[in-house]
């Protein structure tokens, strides 16, 4: 057994060293309640497991699913059928609770959008995953200012809401805020899209220092060379798509 305690900023849970995140036979429908409540399939037979230390990316055309499986791996959709398990909760049956803490403590979100409270400084916004595990304000802080120099947000900045800021911006606050705890397991969607040559390089810095502390990882990357630098395989998500060939 592995001990995710054994890495920096993770919570005191066991899991098998072989497998981080196990996805078993997932389906997903949605039910079109202003047309007749007609049920859409969108997914089905979704599987897949990612060892600790590896990175998997999900492929496939335009709405083959790869936005929908993140969302139900997250929590955001609820699957239909089959198991989601990652670390000790399967995400298809959690309560509400148990969701909050897999996300607080397990499972990080990279997203391409940043969703803050406005008003609340940037410092706080990349500090706020360590403020909720109850670390020392200051180590938080510390740990955020890194962040913020290796991403280039300069320091004039860190005082004022992210919410002010271009969308390049925002969008490496948000790479901050998703690598300031060393999360076990993390979503990465699009994390290098849009990055000047320098900030990529950093975000692909970040995501192999991830992996080397044992982190499980499944993205999205339309980047082919972010790609294949960092990923160690492909699961292409036309193959669970109903009427799409893989």
């Amino acid at each position: 057994m592995w001990e995710a305690g054994a890495l920096p900023q993770t919570p005191r849970y066991l899991w098998t060293k072989e497998t981080m995140i196990e996805i078993s036979n997932v389906s997903k429908t949605f039910t079109l309640h202003n047309q007749g409540s007609a049920v859409i399939r969108v997914m089905e037979g979704a599987t897949l497991s990612v060892a600790p230390g590896e990175c998997v990316a999900l492929t496939g055309e335009s709405g083959a699913g790869k936005s929908t499986l993140m969302r139900m791996i997250y929590g955001n959709y609820l699957a239909a059928s089959g198991r989601i398990v990652i670390g000790d909760v399967d995400v298809a049956q959690a309560e509400p609770r148990e969701i909050i803490r897999l996300r607080r403590e397990v499972l990080g979100y990279v997203s391409q959008f940043l969703r803050v409270v406005p008003r609340v400084p940037t410092l706080d916004v990349v500090a706020e995953p360590l403020l909720a595990l109850g670390r020392d304000p200051g180590e938080a802080r510390e740990v955020a200012r890194d962040l913020l120099e290796r991403l280039r947000i300069p320091e004039r900045l860190w005082g004022l809401s992210p919410t002010t800021f271009s969308g390049g911006e925002q969008q490496r606050v948000n790479i901050a805020r998703g690598f300031a705890h060393g999360y076990p397991a993390m979503l990465l969607d699009e994390p290098t899209a849009s990055l000047d040559a320098q900030n990529r390089e950093t975000v692909l810095s970040l995501i192999e220092e991830a992996k080397g502390r044992g982190a499980a990882i499944i993205g999205i990357f339309h980047d082919e060379a972010a790609r294949d630098r960092v990923c160690d395989r492909e699961v292409n998500v036309s193959g669970f798509t109903p009427g799409m060939a893989a």
